[in-house]
């Protein structure tokens, strides 16, 4: 088993920077593609961008360029750099890990993990 625990987020001004971090325990990360995903009120958890067990980063086209993922497998922790945030970020981010094959990395139903969800507000 593997636990996720998400920290970071809060309110923000719209043009403003979070960073997410996502702490494991229970089992290493290294064997793990791992995601942040978001789920907004009255919508489905949606993909926000995901690295691959050999650093290998994927993005939802509407973060390219303000987000970046990254992971140090030391530390056991993925993190996700938000910058130039914007009002339609406002969503919970959750921190998945998946042990499932690279090709399905944006798809939220192949994640074995999950961590509880951090609230990231932004103001316009």
């Amino acid at each position: 088993q593997v636990q996720l625990v998400e920290s970071g987020g809060g309110l923000v001004q719209a043009g403003g920077s979070l960073r997410l971090s996502c702490a494991a325990s229970g089992r290493t990360l290294r064997n793990y593609n791992m995601g942040w995903f978001l789920q907004a009120p009255g919508k489905e958890r949606e993909f926000v961008a995901a690295i691959g067990r050999s650093g290998g980063t994927f993005y939802r086209d509407s973060v390219k360029g303000r987000f970046t993922i990254s992971r140090d497998n030391a530390k056991n922790a993925v993190y996700l750099q938000m910058d130039s945030l914007k009002p339609e970020d406002t969503a919970v981010y959750y921190c998945a890990g998946s042990s499932a094959v690279l090709s399905s990395i944006r798809m939220a139903n192949m994640y074995n993990y999950w961590g509880q969800g951090t609230q990231v507000t932004v103001s316009s």
